[in-house]
């Protein structure tokens, strides 16, 4: 349904009170990546330094229950896509995702949230958010107040795929929502990588699944920094060309 003139209200008030704001997607600020996927969200709300979404950005995802040599690697392709000027997009969820956001803290990272701006999942990362926000940014397409449910988590997956040049996924199982951001990034045009584990790990499955099926290896960041390179020139594909 439409939202009344009150409920739009209400919603700026809220929006102003927590230091954020709406980005819509006429404007000069919205992500030019996003901009380019299908059925973009024609609005967003941000919560730190908008102008990190105008940065090339790296979505890196995978494990809740990572491995220690999957966090390891993680922090490594962090650090180096940062020390590249990329952004790091992810999901502010355990395991891969929270790595990812730390190693690239001091740099800017964006986290895209599954419900509203306030309300953080899981909970105890609401100290990470703020950390995030000093030189990132928290995204949401949801209004403030708003419980994430299971079905918001794949909605907020197809906006850390669509403001990504590509996509790493370092560790998933066969079920794991990281494939869903991948199955989205392939979607929109976007590049995927997959780091290869041992076939006796579970934790590798999925992603041993996506290097069969066509995804490019990473063992290290040169792998996606090279592949990226041509796309970081000419900007984000749209997707109706890429399907």
């Amino acid at each position: 349904r439409l939202a009344s003139a009150d409920d739009c209200r209400r919603e700026i008030e809220l929006m102003d009170r927590a230091g954020a704001r709406f980005i819509a997607l006429g404007e000069p600020g919205y992500p030019p990546a996003l901009r380019a996927i299908d059925a973009p969200p024609p609005l967003i709300a941000v919560k730190g330094r908008v102008d990190v979404l105008l940065r090339p950005m790296i979505a890196v995802v995978g494990s809740r229950n990572a491995s220690a040599a999957g966090l390891t690697l993680t922090e490594r392709l962090a650090h180096d896509f940062a020390a590249q000027d990329y952004v790091v997009v992810s999901g502010l969820a355990r395991g891969i995702d929270q790595k990812a956001h730390r190693a690239s803290l001091r740099t800017g990272t964006v986290a895209v949230l599954a419900g509203g701006l306030d309300r953080i999942y899981p909970g105890e990362h609401r100290g990470l958010a703020e950390e995030i926000c000093a030189q990132g940014a928290l995204v949401s397409e949801m209004p403030f107040a708003w419980e994430p449910r299971g079905r918001d988590f794949p909605r907020r997956n197809r906006i850390v795929s669509g403001l990504a040049l590509g996509a790493v996924v370092v560790e998933a199982a066969r079920r794991s929502g990281s494939l869903i951001t991948a199955r989205f990034a392939n979607e929109q045009g976007r590049e995927v990588f997959a780091v290869p584990g041992s076939p006796l790990d579970p934790r590798a499955e999925g992603a041993n699944d996506l290097l069969r099926q066509g995804a490019t290896f990473c063992t290290s960041a040169k792998d996606v920094l090279e592949a990226l390179a041509p796309l970081r020139e000419s900007g984000p594909v749209p997707v109706s060309f890429a399907q």
